[in-house]
């Protein structure tokens, strides 16, 4: 099966890396079309990495992370386009300061809604990969890119919304990424406890707040992919100034990481098209035969 086109909307240069590459990586190899969609430049990102703390850096960090954008890009085989809005920045304080005028999270909805119409009517994607509504974690932009994404899918198929922005298109199914499964951690836990050996993320695996439940409840959709988790982690460190080689991104080995859970999970959120979950393919009930 190929021919059919997936969008990835992120709100900042290397979300995608970390959330969902690999299933990109997949289908990319497998002949889709997919195309990420970047919401901000991430210019008010902190530099992550202590290595790349160096002179140079800081003062060109727009410049440097849509450098970092075009590598992982090449990495997972997709394409990507920013849409152009500014990095609102991760509040701290308490109480929190407001956030910057004119940034990302502050632009109104219609605005950066039709924004991403003109671009969902330019690609035409069969699916489209967004956050749920509390952003994946409660940054103002991941919020933001939540909002703007399922605004964006009822808009764009309709004719009378926006109609300098393109000819209407469908999208047939949205999906939130769910990347922080606990499940998925006991169950590395429970490979490190069956050969011996010290959990690397113990620690945080106890600070997880098992009240909050986990994620896994929601998921409807498990992409296997485990044969490309190693071009989503040469993405991440594309990103270098977000992703320090040796954080807890890449603890666990990758033959644990492909034994134990080779899969991305997603929810489906918003569906045209009669599927069956448990779905094992995010474009599951479309009709690959149809002219779209």
């Amino acid at each position: 099966m190929g021919g059919l086109r997936l969008m990835a909307v992120h709100a900042h240069p290397d979300d995608e890396s970390s959330k969902g590459a690999a299933t990109m990586a997949r289908y990319a190899a497998e002949g889709h079309e997919v195309l990420v969609v970047t919401l901000t430049g991430g210019e008010r990102g902190d530099i992550l990495n202590p290595a790349m703390d160096v002179p140079g850096i800081a003062d060109r960090m727009e410049e440097v992370r849509r450098e970092e954008m075009a590598r992982a890009a090449k990495i997972l085989g997709v394409e990507q386009t920013w849409l152009g809005f500014v990095d609102s920045g991760l509040p701290q304080g308490d109480p929190l300061p407001p956030l910057p005028e004119g940034c990302f999270a502050l632009v109104p909805l219609e605005e950066s809604t039709e924004a991403l119409v003109r671009v969902i009517r330019d690609f035409r994607p069969h699916v489209i990969t967004t956050y749920d509504e509390n952003g994946g974690y409660p940054h103002p932009d991941h919020i933001r890119c939540h909002e703007v994404s399922m605004a964006a899918y009822e808009a764009a198929a309709d004719p009378q919304r926006f109609p300098d922005a393109g000819d209407p298109w469908e999208v047939l199914k949205v999906y939130y990424s769910h990347g922080f499964i606990r499940k998925r951690l006991v169950l590395f836990q429970e490979e490190y406890e069956r050969r011996g050996e010290e959990f690397p993320m113990a620690d945080w695996l106890k600070k997880w707040k098992t009240e909050q439940g986990d994620l896994m409840a929601r998921v409807t959709t498990q992409i296997t992919c485990g044969e490309y988790f190693p071009q989503r982690d040469d993405a991440l460190r594309a990103h270098a100034t977000q992703i320090d080689p040796n954080g807890s991104f890449f603890a666990v080995p990758l033959e644990i990481q492909q034994k134990i859970w080779p899969t991305e999970e997603y929810e489906l959120a918003k569906t045209r098209v009669s599927t069956a979950i448990p779905e094992d393919d995010l474009f599951a009930g479309i009709d690959t035969g149809e002219d779209k």
